[in-house]
């Protein structure tokens, strides 16, 4: 990873944010965050699959790959292997840290014998030694307890190091007396003798690590991340064991905090951003006959209750998304469904699916399939939940079924197109986006991520063709400029780019006055935070979008990154707990809470640490991450 990599670029924020990509196969906000934390003189490292980065503010934060939609590539398959090598990575770093050497200097052979007896003292008798005395019987008793550490007589150790400790307090002795008590599992004294040890030498990196290791066993974990973070500091991040247990405590928290937000949430539909982008992705389509407006249906009925959530959907508010998926619900809890029976169980898997549920949408739409085997969309949308899950070849399956059943559907090969983008497939990609157009040319987004694609490839002046000809022939259409402006922003054409964000946002103004597309207004906060480093209007734009749409996770997300490259670490932790709450998926929530945690961190070290802070600053303003 470069520490000169910029913001996601226009490119990428299409591909990863603000396309119409089914929701399914388009990476969270967390990935278009794992791109731009890195901007503007951050030093970056590698710490096993993490990104640990230190921005120019001194900021330290920590970026899983865990949910990268690459799982649904090749590199699922790899999975197995790289998790066998991680758990013998863990238990290798495990075994060192539970029987790490007492001192630095190797132990003593046990054949040895003491080459003198050893001085007797305790509390009441030292007093009566001299300076030079108790610091010579201290040494001596060190050496001793070194030497019983090293044939595991550890009872005996732990007496020789409190002994050392009466005739000198030493933050060497009390980190080897914890070295005992963490062999014999006794995380109390471990905490009591680092803590010892740490508050005569706040830098010392072993009893940093040995405490965080004991309060990890404890539970006290936000005590545990500290010290692994404060050590990694200390370390400038050299130190492979400490940046792995940080790693695995990271994962271990935000994994126990995201299953205990999942079990005790409601069912929650994602921001009306997500949702109309998730829905625009298929093209629009008329009421079917029986459920027009033309037909007399009593509302409470099951097709009445299609019809009203058919028609709330078109609505395209937040409101009115709640309302559909409540109608779904509904007319398959009343029945009579008839033919339509299929279309219900379709629509209420959308809406699963949009809330967070990939296996109740499943099953729904292994039902829907079964009953009206020529439901196209039913196999496109099954497609998506296969891939989200790993399962590629069932995805592709899955596409060849709904060509069987109807080959002239320009939505099966725009989808399809989507798979084969997510897998860097671009050539094929680019002929699915391309059939998709011949069969239908009024769908905007097969232009749109065919030139997103021609981007990709790297014919450049390809895809700015494309997206003229778009502006041409949609120029009533916010969505186009939107993303055209993307690419320019990805060329640094700063002045360009804004001003087709500018257009988008007034285009969808006038067509949706109540609730507007809110990326038009993000993309311009980052134009604006590149081009001039502009934070406050940046910030100012994040809230008019928030406005907008309070529980757009894209909002949200650029927003906690904006004060975090100001240092405003503590408002920022307050949008990563908020983007938690608003994540979709548990792998989203895991990552939004792995922000937030390792923010809370950095708050804390600059509270407990102040000279670590400093430090983190000055490794911020070097700019350039050390070999590794």
């Amino acid at each position: 990873m470069s520490s000169e990599s910029p913001l996601p670029t226009p490119a990428q924020n299409v591909v990863l944010d603000t396309s119409k990509l089914p929701a399914s196969s388009s990476a969270s906000v967390w990935d278009r965050i794992s791109n731009w934390v890195s901007e503007n003189k951050a030093v970056v490292y590698t710490v096993a699959g993490v990104a640990v980065v230190v921005t120019g503010a001194g900021v330290v934060y920590y970026l899983s790959d865990s949910n990268k939609t690459g799982s649904a590539s090749s590199s699922a398959q790899k999975k197995p292997k790289t998790q066998r090598r991680k758990e013998k990575k863990k238990a290798e770093d495990d075994k060192k840290a539970k029987s790490a050497s007492v001192q630095d200097e190797p132990a003593a052979k046990k054949t040895e014998p003491p080459s003198e007896p050893l001085p007797e003292v305790d509390e009441a008798t030292v007093g009566e030694l001299s300076a030079e005395t108790r610091e010579a019987y201290a040494a001596k008793l060190k050496t001793a307890g070194n030497k019983a550490y090293g044939i595991k007589d550890y009872k005996n150790a732990i007496d020789l190091y409190g002994k050392a400790i009466i005739c000198k307090p030493d933050p060497v002795y009390y980190s080897n007396r914890a070295a005992c008590y963490n062999v014999l599992s006794d995380w109390e004294k471990v905490i009591e003798d680092t803590s010892a040890a740490i508050t005569m030498d706040s830098e010392y990196v072993k009893a940093l690590n040995r405490r965080a290791i004991a309060y990890e066993h404890l539970g006290k974990f936000s005590e545990a991340l500290l010290d692994f973070t404060a050590s990694c500091i200390i370390d400038a991040f050299s130190n492979d064991v400490s940046r792995n247990s940080l790693e695995r405590l990271l994962k271990k928290v935000a994994d126990q905090k995201s299953k205990t937000i999942l079990e005790s949430r409601n069912k929650k539909l994602p921001s009306a951003t997500f949702v109309s982008n998730y829905l625009q992705s298929f093209r629009s389509r008329p009421l079917p006959e029986g459920l027009d407006e033309n037909v007399d249906l009593s509302e409470e009925s099951g097709k009445g209750q299609l019809r009203k959530g058919l028609i709330a959907m078109g609505k395209k508010t937040g409101d009115g998304y709640e309302e559909a998926a409540a109608a779904f619900e509904k007319a398959l809890e009343v029945g009579d469904l008839g033919e339509f029976e299929a279309l219900a169980l379709n629509k209420r898997a959308t809406f699963t699916y949009l809330g967070g549920n990939a296996s109740g949408a499943l099953n729904d739409l292994n039902k829907s399939v079964e009953l009206q085997p020529s439901l196209v969309q039913s196999y496109i949308k099954r497609a998506s939940l296969h891939l989200e899950l790993g399962n590629k070849d069932a995805a592709a399956d899955d596409f060849e079924l709904a060509i069987t059943h109807n080959k002239e559907d320009p939505d099966i090969y725009y989808h399809r197109a989507q798979l084969h983008f997510i897998l860097g497939e671009y050539a094929e990609a680019a002929k699915d986006y391309q059939k998709s157009i011949d069969l239908d040319r009024s769908f905007i987004y097969s232009h749109i991520q065919l030139g997103v694609t021609q981007y990709k490839m790297g014919s450049v002046a390809s895809a700015m063709a494309t997206f003229r000809r778009s502006v041409k022939n949609f120029e009533d259409v916010p969505d186009v400029y939107n993303y055209y402006g993307e690419l320019l922003l990805d060329q640094q054409n700063y002045s360009e780019a804004i001003e087709k964000f500018d257009k988008a946002v007034e285009m969808e103004k006038q067509s949706k006055p109540m609730g507007i597309n809110v990326l038009p207004l993000i993309n311009k906060a980052l134009a604006l935070f590149q081009w001039k480093h502009d934070f406050q209007e940046a910030e100012n734009l994040c809230q008019k979008a928030l406005i907008i749409d309070p529980e757009c996770d894209i909002a949200v997300g650029t927003m906690a990154q904006l004060l975090l490259q100001q240092g405003k670490v503590s408002q920022a932790l307050k949008y990563f707990e908020r983007a938690a709450e608003l994540a979709r998926t548990e792998a989203e929530i895991t990552n939004a809470i792995s922000y937030a945690e390792a923010t809370r961190t950095q708050l804390e070290v600059q509270e407990k640490y102040p000279q670590l802070a400093a430090r983190l600053n000055a490794m911020g303003a070097m700019g350039a991450a050390p070999p590794m």
